[in-house]
């Protein structure tokens, strides 16, 4: 999946350019770093609990 996102980020930066909205697409990716790592942290967070209810069910 990482291509897909390696492609759809050279896409933005390539209409960023033509568009001259280059802290636009700055920004977005600062912003989609920060859900991707929200993201991975709740998956973590749920995949403890997941482990803690397991344990305790035994």
């Amino acid at each position: 999946m990482n291509w897909a996102y390696t492609l759809y980020a050279v896409l933005l930066a390539i209409l960023s350019i033509i568009t001259g909205e280059i802290v636009t697409f700055v920004m977005l990716g600062i912003i989609l770093i920060t859900l991707h790592n929200i993201q991975n942290t709740l998956k973590e967070l749920l995949e403890l609990k997941k482990r803690e209810s397991d344990d305790n069910n035994q």
